[in-house]
This record gives C-alpha cells, structure tokens and sequence, in this order.
C-alpha cells in the first residue's frame, strides 16, 4: 500500500525585496512511500527536503501537481491524525518534566486523560526514558531529549512518523538506541519517512533512499540499488597458487587484493560459476562471494558533484 505519493509537484517562492524572480524549490518531484518503509530522504543544503516535507504535513502548499497520504488528498486535513512529527532541534519548556510533555503533545492530539496517561507510560518505556519521567527537561542531554521528541511523534499513535535528524548531536550508544527504537517502530507496521544529514545511519536502518538535489529527485530505489556497483564480485579464498593467479589475470581480467582476495566483473550467473568451478578444481576454498558495493556516502558525494 501507498502511503505517501507525490506526482509532480513544483513549489515555487517569491524573491525577497522587490525582486519579481520566482525562487523553486521543488521541480515535477514525484515519488512514493510504502506501508511498513523506513524511507530517507537525502540532499545538500537547499536541495529542497525542508520545503518537501512543509508540503506533507500541510504547512505549505504546492504551487503545482499532487500529493496524497494514505490515498487521500492532503488538502484533506483528516490525515494528520494519523501522522506524528519530530522537527529537526525541537525545543520543550525546561520547566516541565518529561511525562508533562507528552501530557500536553497527547492533549493536542485530542486525547483523553486516561488514553494520555496510558500512552505516555507506554511510550516512555519503549524510548527506555521511564525513570526520567519526572525530571524537568532542563536536566536532560541531547540523547534524552531526541528519545523524548520520539514519544512525543508517536503519543497519538500514528501510523506515519516524520523525524527530521533524530539522530542529530547524539553519542553512537544513542543513535544506536534509536536505531533500534526506529526498527521496533517499523516491526509494529509503522511507516518511517526519515530525513538527516548522518548517511551512514540511512544507510544502517533504511530499506528505501530518495536523494533531491536542486529541487529535482535524481536517484531513487533500495540502498543496494544505489550502492551496486554492477556486476563486480568479490571472492574471499584460501590461498591462490601461481597458475590461478595467472588464470584469474589472464582469463577473467581479476583485481587482486593480495593471495586471499580477487574481484571479477561477471555479468552472467554462468560467467560466476565457471570462475567458481576453476578455483575447486584447483582445490581453492571460497570462504565468502560478495557483490561489492559502494558505500551511501560515496555515491551520494558522486552524484551531487555530477549534478553540480
């Protein structure tokens, strides 16, 4: 099931002063998530994440094309009562406790007292932030406080999270933390659209990517789609003897990582088997056969830097 879907959407800005240019932020974006993703959304500074996201949530509209959540048009409000929101550097009053926090976020969402008091005891469990429940936010660090705004997007049990940088400022044991709360989410059936900076945690939770540049989506798909770097395989053996180094050089053009390690380019299931069949019969272990792989960050730089 679809839960988010963009058909060409285009938002364009006004020019500051008395200037009659038009800024766009967003140019034909079109995309979709599905039920149960942990999608991230990925681009440089000004690429147009903020201005996506504000179109979402129904904080701005488009200037043109289509959005629609959970197969209804987003100028249809009823949505937002399924979605929960963590903003990028959100701020609480110092002077309330955690569970004071929730008790008010979950009163905004229309709660009752008793569904309130339910659902922050609940919460606060699973963000593991329970003992803290009654401290006043002042005391908490920046790992607390992202658990906390985590609670805080999910008080009204929405079937749909946005989180923008959860991650931001926090230790690796935190993000780890997180990590982990973020994944029990999408166990439960949760949808998790997830924008942050960190590319090696996209990377580590997400199953689906969408990198903006410019206003314009420019890559989109699995992380290993996006990190593929075609048919290269890389064999992890026992030791390589003379004649199958010579062998994998000359017959199969092979990358050699010392005696132990090789990569082929084979573009054919076949191809594969018959480089496996030479190194058994030259009683060759194969200790692993990996397709390499690039990592997030290194074709993200790559495809901004040809985009630029």
């Amino acid at each position: 099931m679809e839960v988010i879907s963009t058909k060409n959407l285009k938002k364009e800005y006004k020019g500051s002063g008395f200037s009659k240019e038009r800024i766009t932020a967003l140019k034909n974006f079109s995309f979709t998530v599905n039920e149960g993703d942990i999608f991230g959304l990925l681009g440089p500074n000004g690429a147009g994440k903020t201005t996506l996201v504000k179109i979402l949530l129904g904080i701005v509209y488009p200037t043109e094309g289509d959005a629609s959540i959970f197969g209804e048009s987003i100028k249809n409000e009823k949505y937002k009562t399924k979605i929960g929101y963590l903003p990028e550097n959100h701020k609480f009053p110092n002077y309330l406790t955690g569970e004071q926090v929730l008790h008010y976020f979950g009163m905004l969402s229309g709660l009752s007292n008793a569904q309130v008091k339910s659902r922050s005891d609940e919460y606060l469990k699973i963000v593991d932030m329970e003992k803290w429940k009654k401290t006043k936010i002042k005391k908490y660090s920046k790992g607390m406080m992202q658990r906390l705004g985590i609670a805080q997007a999910m008080i009204n049990e929405p079937d749909l999270i946005f989180l923008d940088e959860p991650t931001d400022g926090v230790d690796p044991i935190g993000r780890k933390e997180i990590r982990d709360i973020l994944i029990g989410l999408k166990d439960k059936g949760k949808t998790i659209f997830l924008n942050s900076h960190l590319l090696s945690e996209i990377e580590l939770i997400c199953n689906k990517v969408a990198i903006l540049n410019k206003g314009e989506l420019i890559k989109e798909g699995t992380i290993d789609e996006i990190t593929s770097t075609g048919n290269k395989h890389v064999f992890t053996t026992s030791d390589l003897s003379d004649d199958v180094i010579n062998i994998l050089l000359n017959q199969y053009f092979a990358t050699l990582h010392g005696k132990n390690e090789f990569i082929v380019n084979s573009d054919s299931a076949e191809s594969l088997n018959t480089v496996i069949d030479i190194l058994r019969k030259n009683n060759v272990n194969i200790l692993s056969l990996t397709k390499e792989k690039n990592t997030l960050e290194n074709m993200f730089i790559n495809l901004i830097e040809q985009q630029n």
